[in-house]
């Protein structure tokens, strides 16, 4: 049987991170995922590359700072899904002062390198075009900085993609079962959920990523206990139709000290989140709350001159951040940092548990993980320590301000593609796209049509990007579920469901 040099459990953004940078360096690596790729916290998060402002006042500096450094390399390496965003903030009488905002704001540009970003302005909310959306006379300074937005879900099938391209074994639907180790490493018992076959994998070292199920697997399927405790947070959003016309995000203070983002989203709507409460129960069976949609709306409406109803929602999600137990009072309060839980007895392989963590820092917790672990796997010819911060992501390969051109582009070549649609294939794929477009002339050389998704892309995320169900294309792959029609939603079931499942 064939021992890699890591195991890895779980398939979100920290599997698939830590999966990339060790193949990279020439480790042997199998990862498994019981579900689909980033099926968990991975998907349900507000999409924003950030260091996250609000930080800064639960003094989250060494956080804050590496989140900031990574904003302008994943940017880099990720120009089609990662692209930068102006936020406004609005101030508020009777809450922060204005000054403090500021204060804030100056240390936000300052600490984490930021080159190509553009810096803090002060903004005149009165005249122009950003505060016409918000109640009139009532906000009339505000601030705006830059942070970043990412497409989440495909950050991680990238990291996936490229994990395996250089060689690593990318599982899903494939659960720990069982493990056990020895003096030469661990034995892992997985199952197929698919087709219910039992496996065994060995490896030198074992990492537990999996995210809100960590405790679970330490507990379960690892038959041991880890020092750290996890503290589940739950956090939702609202997507309603657009409530402006411009380009800018908002971010909105709320009383209660926390604060909510409004942004444009897919084109046609507005997302407003996040949430933040303690969760007990099955992570997968997380949803939005009816307080939570009260505290959204309420809280949004605060701000816009149009206020934002219950009916207006077209869309919900929610997601459990598996946070470190750090003891704060409030959800709000736990620190998003990430915690590592390293399980070391003499004359056995370690086992590496993961608390916490932001999709921001999911790079650098990758480099800090193989760094931890660095005593007890080999040296292998590969890429050297800090490769994957200018590596670019599958698809990546054009510069950070190409995606328009590269539009344009599928656009010449492929005439029956709608603007909107060349544009979601140049900002979900980037030079990939070409590889499903092919020579296409007319819209039948791409199969059948659910839609705007073609056959052509169905097949490509199903043989490329280990997509199964209609779930995975159309609101993990995609969000095309915001779009397209429940007749092609339909189709596209029928049509995955008389298919034949993959087999690797």
């Amino acid at each position: 049987m064939v021992l890699h040099d890591l195991l890895i459990i779980g398939g979100g953004i920290n599997g698939a991170g830590i999966a990339r940078d060790a193949a990279g360096r020439g480790l042997s690596v199998w990862l498994c995922e019981m579900n689909d790729l980033a099926s968990g916290t991975s998907s349900w998060s507000t999409k924003l590359i950030h260091g996250g402002l609000r930080y800064l006042e639960y003094y989250e500096f060494r956080l804050v700072r590496e989140a900031l450094m990574e904003r302008e390399i994943l940017w880099s390496i990720a120009p089609h899904i990662v692209h930068p965003l102006r936020f406004v903030l609005p101030h508020h009488n009777g809450l922060r002062p204005a000054w403090l905002l500021r204060l804030g704001l100056f240390l936000y540009d300052n600490i984490g390198g930021r080159r190509k970003l553009p810096p803090t302005a002060t903004i005149d909310l009165a005249q122009g075009p950003f505060g016409a959306p918000l109640k009139p006379g009532q906000f009339t300074k505000g601030f705006e900085y830059s942070d970043c937005w990412v497409d989440d879900a495909r950050l991680v099938a990238l990291n996936a993609r490229d994990a395996a391209d250089r060689g690593a074994s990318i599982n899903t639907r494939t659960r720990a079962v069982s493990a056990s180790r020895d003096a030469d490493g661990w034995t892992l018992v997985v199952k197929n959920l698919d087709t219910g076959r039992l496996d065994t994998v060995r490896g030198k070292v074992l990492v537990n990523a999996s995210g809100p199920w960590v405790a679970e697997v330490l507990t379960g399927a690892l038959r041991t206990n880890a020092r750290a405790r996890v503290r589940l947070v739950q956090g939702s959003h609202i997507v309603v139709r657009k409530v402006y016309d411009h380009d800018r995000c908002y971010i909105f203070q709320n009383a209660d000290g926390r604060i909510i983002f409004a942004i444009p989203y897919e084109q046609e709507f507005t997302l407003i989140g996040t949430t933040d409460q303690d969760y007990q129960g099955d992570p997968a069976k997380v949803a939005i709350t009816a307080g939570e949609i009260d505290y959204l709306c309420a809280a949004a409406s605060e701000y816009f001159s149009k206020p934002i109803l219950k009916g207006d929602i077209v869309w919900t999600y929610s997601g459990v951040r598996p946070l470190y137990d750090d003891g704060a009072s409030e959800a709000k309060a736990a620190t998003r940092d990430y915690v590592f839980d390293l399980e070391e007895t003499p004359g056995l392989p370690p086992l590496l548990s993961i608390f916490g963590g932001k999709i921001t820092t999911y790079r650098r917790l990758a480099e800090a993980v193989l760094e931890t672990l660095a005593p007890y796997l080999p040296a292998r010819a590969g890429a050297p320590r800090g490769w994957t911060a200018a590596a670019r992501l599958p698809g990546g390969d054009f510069p950070t301000d190409g995606a328009p051109a590269l539009a344009q582009e599928f656009s010449r070549t492929c005439p029956f593609l709608s603007d909107a649609n060349a544009k979601r294939l140049a900002r979900s794929y980037g030079t990939l796209a070409f590889r499903f477009l092919g020579q296409a002339k007319q819209a039948s050389d791409l199969g059948r049509w659910f839609g705007v998704l073609s056959e052509a892309e169905v097949r490509y995320l199903i043989e490329r990007e280990w997509a199964v169900t209609a779930e995975d294309i159309l609101w993990r792959r995609s969000k095309l579920g915001l779009h397209l029609a429940q007749a092609d939603q339909a189709a596209l079931a029928d049509w995955l469901a008389a298919k034949p499942k993959p087999t690797g």
